[in-house]
């Protein structure tokens, strides 16, 4: 399979949908795509601008500084001790790096890629472009001989699971006995809510109560859009197997995937200040205490979504006739039919909309769940 035989994008079925909430008179709330809104904080865009003489090509290893950070960052954020340079990447952004990982480990047809059943699409696409077979399970038990690759999403999105220790270590356990690459996505890390998550560290798959101390064939994939809203800047990093690591570093520079100089500089004021990640997280915290109860109260139960940016919600009917409904009162989701056969029935609904738009959803909601009474 090459590019040109992949489906069309989902989101484009989406647009009648999007121009349905248009109409609405207090118009559209957009809570379908997870596209930061809030600024970039003023500690990242400084560094940005104090690196603007980039006139040389950057490193695809990254500055010294940015990857002593990403180390620094994984021992204090999420209790991975002991990571050094060597074991560390930065990307440009995640979505290039889960799309492109089988292609950089080599797979091809009649290697299996695992992916999770409620999964982000990207997962499929990466195992497709290069030939693989992508199979959906989060029982490791079900995971087939021929896996070579295989993806865990925890904080998930779209349905905000979050994965325990036990969990995690029974997925490295299970890769190790197929041989398997284990890649754990955390881009959202940094957004729990339900207890535990609320005040403990969502777990990495390098937490050391996970590998032993042993990180052979595990790698953890982390992005500063959702905790330091810097989509724009393409900005993220992967940790792990210090050969994996090195395997696609040589593989990346032939390729030419190098983050901007920048950007590298900017990544690194983000790491090192937890300032304005807790209070982004409070931004989300407040949208998530308004939103929750009025979409429960409109007839949808909420199911997982302990953390990250989504409510993860049904009706009990199919997920377009939920965004139709929805659409009608101004209100855009996405509906569960794009990440993958298994949940037709849910939608997902996204923080990242200001403060005024969140509260004109919830308002809107409670109307039509009284307005049906």
């Amino acid at each position: 399979m090459g590019v040109a035989d992949l489906a069309d994008y989902p989101w484009d079925a989406v647009a009648p949908y999007a121009q349905r909430a248009r109409s609405h008179p207090d118009g559209i709330v957009d809570l379908s795509i997870g596209s930061p809104v809030d600024p970039t904080p003023d500690v990242v865009a400084d560094a940005l601008r104090a690196a603007t003489d980039a006139h040389a090509y950057p490193q695809t290893v990254g500055t010294a500084s940015l990857r002593a950070a990403i180390a620094d960052w994984y021992e204090r954020r999420r209790g991975v001790s002991g990571l050094t340079p060597e074991d560390v990447l930065p990307t440009v952004g995640s979505k290039e790096l889960v799309a492109l990982l089988p292609l950089l480990l080599g797979l091809g047809a009649g290697d299996v890629v695992v992916h999770p059943r409620a999964a982000y699409p990207t997962y499929e696409v990466g195992a497709r472009l290069v030939g693989a077979t992508p199979v959906a399970s989060d029982d490791p038990v079900e995971w087939p001989e021929g896996t070579r690759l295989v993806w865990l999403n925890s904080p998930g999105n779209p349905d905000g699971r979050v994965l325990g220790v036990d969990a995690l270590r029974a997925a490295a356990t299970r890769a190790r006995e197929l041989g398997a690459v284990l890649a754990s996505d955390e881009c959202y890390a940094e957004l729990g809510w339900d207890a535990p998550w609320d005040h403990e560290p969502v777990p990495s798959a390098l937490d050391p109560r996970v590998t032993g101390g042993d990180l052979r064939g595990i790698l953890s994939v982390y992005s500063l859009s959702k905790q330091s809203n810097l989509a724009g800047y393409r900005a993220a990093f992967l940790a792990g197997d210090r050969d994996i690591v090195a395997r696609l570093l040589t593989a990346r520079k032939h390729l030419g995937l190098m983050v901007p100089l920048p950007v590298q500089a900017a990544m690194s004021a983000a790491l090192e200040d937890d300032v304005h990640v807790a209070a982004q997280k409070e931004l989300y915290r407040r949208r998530r205490e308004i939103l929750r109860p009025a979409v429960e109260a409109a007839g949808f139960r909420i199911d997982a979504s302990e953390a990250g940016l989504y409510l993860w919600a049904t009706e009990g009917r199919d997920a377009w006739e939920s965004v139709g409904r929805l659409a009608e009162l101004g209100i855009l989701a996405g509906p569960g039919h794009f990440y993958g056969v298994h949940f037709p029935q849910h939608i997902r609904l996204s923080l990242t909309a200001t403060d005024e738009r969140v509260s004109a959803a919830a308002q809107r909601l409670r109307a039509a769940a009284v307005a049906s009474v």
